[in-house]
């Protein structure tokens, strides 16, 4: 990868898309490429934050595992997307493990390297410092959605965030989706054949097609029509006159 297809893939970053075209010159020349197999790690939970990585191609999944070995899916990065950013800013462990999901290759950012660069250009900062807040305001969304949605809501969802990354073929297992929407394989098998009866996902074996996105986006807002019962029993009833 010459430097404009570097300095191209770094523009795409939301981390980095605002930088002038100079620095991101500048930037890409300090990017390092690298290519990883599927299932190579990238990075193990706990390693030193020496670099952050922004994916070329293919896709990157983060993982944390348990003291019993069992691994949960956190979040799932395509091309144009950072990540292990966070660790290298604040120069601790990586809080997670990052994965290959596919044949993937990446470019790396030495974090010495990327603080010596903000520390001679001083705008910069604080942009990346807004574009983490927001991502963390999200996170804490997220976080209260899941504590208040059905797990038809949080399943419906987490197929909308992925298919809308990765394209209507997701390429992870009902247990991967599972540990994604907090809820135990079992039940996350049962809501996918019942989201499959009704012609909105088709399963195979490591896949799920999403069929209908639509139902599915209706279905992550939560069904007004099975909450109106409820509804009733709350309002006053000059509210339900006509």
């Amino acid at each position: 990868m010459n430097t404009d297809e570097k300095t191209r893939l770094l523009r795409k970053s939301l981390l980095l898309s605002t930088l002038e075209a100079e620095d991101l010159a500048r930037l890409s020349r300090l990017a390092v490429e690298r290519w990883f197999e599927p299932g190579e790690f990238v990075f193990w939970e706990g390693d030193s934050p020496d670099w952050f990585y922004i994916v070329a191609t293919g896709k990157v999944k983060m993982v944390k595992h348990s003291s019993l070995g069992k691994e949960f899916l956190i979040a799932v990065f395509g091309p144009g997307e950072v990540f292990g950013e966070v660790a290298v800013f604040d120069n601790a462990p990586y809080p997670a493990s990052a994965q290959a999901a596919e044949s993937t290759s990446t470019l790396g950012i030495r974090r010495q390297d990327f603080l010596s660069f903000l520390a001679e250009n001083p705008t910069v900062p604080m942009y990346i410092i807004n574009v983490l807040g927001q991502r963390l305001r999200g996170a804490h969304d997220r976080l209260r959605d899941l504590a208040g949605e059905r797990v038809e809501q949080r399943l419906a969802s987490i197929l909308l965030m992925l298919s809308s990354k990765l394209g209507p073929t997701i390429p992870f297992t009902r247990q991967e989706i599972a540990d994604m929407t907090g809820t135990t394989t079992e039940t996350a098998i049962r809501t996918m054949r019942r989201f499959a009866s009704q012609g909105l996902v088709r399963s195979s074996r490591g896949r799920i097609t999403v069929l209908d996105p639509v139902r599915l986006a209706e279905l992550s807002q939560g069904d007004l029509q099975q909450c109106w019962p409820r509804l009733r029993l709350l309002l006053p009833t000059c509210c339900l006159r006509p």
